[in-house]
């Protein structure tokens, strides 16, 4: 992995510190949320555990797909940071055709 060197690496560390918390935090959400709604109707409709067995399952895939739009959103963030980085450290050298 490519990191940033120097002072840019403290912004480089509190992002990707920052995505991780994001996720975490979003995936207890989701899964408490599919797990409190789960218990709320089994009560209501006295259809007990199966519909929390149902929203604890669809909350996989849904945390899955927004962990992973989240981590590319990030990355996306962080990487022209990198990229103009490398770009200032290696000079072009002319073209070798």
């Amino acid at each position: 992995m490519n990191q940033p060197k120097g002072k840019d690496q403290d912004e480089f560390k509190t992002a990707v510190i920052m995505t991780v918390l994001w996720v975490a935090g979003l995936t207890l959400v989701i899964i408490f949320a599919a797990l409190l709604a789960g218990l709320w109707l089994d009560k209501i409709l006295n259809s007990s555990p199966w519909l929390t067995i149902v929203f604890i399952l669809i909350s996989i895939p849904v945390t899955l797909f927004l962990t992973i739009r989240v981590v590319r959103s990030s990355t996306a963030r962080i990487q022209p940071d990198i990229k103009k980085e490398i770009d200032q450290e290696e000079p072009h050298r002319g073209d070798y055709s």
